[in-house]
């Protein structure tokens, strides 16, 4: 589905909420790394 942008600000405003989805996406992934590099045994 190809979506056409008839001006600049469509084209940028759909960008930037595409960057701002990937960031969150992206930081969340990395909490999730840090968790489990940080997780301790409970041995």
């Amino acid at each position: 589905m190809e979506t056409i942008y008839y001006t600049l600000h469509d084209y940028l405003t759909h960008t930037k909420g595409v960057a701002y989805i990937l960031i969150v996406i992206i930081l969340l992934g990395m909490l999730c790394f840090w968790n489990y590099l940080t997780g301790k045994d409970e041995d």
